[in-house]
């Protein structure tokens, strides 16, 4: 069975935690996708000169996120590697990417893995993403991976479309005019597949210019659009800004 491809705004690590609107949303969506064989992540938070993945067995969890309550640092999601998955992605994107094991799993993976497959009990292979690449040259390794997609590999890309946390503001339930503009501009150009426009971010204008100061949490987003189909029929999940600016709106294939 083809599996879906997904790219989450996993917003704060507290999320892994807290029960709220977005956490409920994924772990609805944990229970309606068929248990996949294996999980690939690309997450914002392994952020690289060069293009990694790891083939380690028992990847340690990265707690790279700081002042965060103790409860936070205690939780564990002991997921196993796969060597065999890591050279499938090596092998489909003709050695662009070669193994680095110096990393694990980052909180933009288990953060939203803890909801989703709560029993840690299928094997993830992070993705690192590299700075040196240009945003046509992440969407085009996408596509590359689109193929895990027909062997029952979940393919799921993590960041947030805004993330821009030198402008957040805590208090605030929604979002600056020009971060709901530049999420709406994405999402249109998603759901009626001008994937141009996503990748040439900037022709959103001048909201664009706030929306994130560097695109670690951005790129991401055009791994999950590389891997898209265009029989696929993309539906947003989580559609809201907040914190002034921040974006959780994610999208998934149907």
């Amino acid at each position: 069975m083809k599996m879906p491809v997904i790219f989450v705004g996993h917003g704060s690590p507290m999320n892994a935690i807290e029960d709220n609107e977005f956490t409920k949303t994924w772990e609805e969506l944990g229970r309606s996708l068929v248990k996949p064989a294996g999980i690939v992540v690309i997450s914002a938070h392994w952020y690289t000169k060069g293009s990694y993945t790891s083939n380690e067995l028992d990847p340690k969890m990265i707690y790279d996120m700081y002042g965060f309550p103790k409860e936070l640092y205690d939780l564990k999601y002991p997921v196993k590697g796969s060597d065999e998955l890591a050279s499938r992605i090596i092998e489909k994107t003709s050695d662009l990417i070669s193994i680095d094991n110096d990393w694990g799993i980052d909180h933009g993976t288990w953060s939203v893995l803890c909801r989703m497959f709560p029993d840690a009990d299928i094997p993830v292979v992070q993705i690192s993403i590299d700075h040196n690449k240009s945003f046509r040259e992440h969407y085009e390794i996408g596509k590359m991976l689109k193929s895990f997609r027909d062997e029952s590999i979940l393919l799921i890309s993590s960041g947030n479309v805004v993330h821009n946390l030198s402008l957040i503001n805590w208090g605030m339930d929604n979002g600056y005019s020009w971060a709901q503009e530049f999420d709406d501009y994405i999402k249109s150009n998603i759901l009626s597949k001008n994937f141009d426009d996503v990748i040439n971010y900037k022709n959103a204008g001048s909201c664009a210019e706030k929306a994130f100061y560097t695109p670690d949490h951005y790129i991401p987003l055009l791994y999950m659009l590389g891997s898209c189909d265009l029989a696929d029929n993309i539906k947003a999940f989580n559609d809201k800004c907040l914190m002034g600016a921040m974006s959780m709106t994610g999208y998934i294939t149907q």
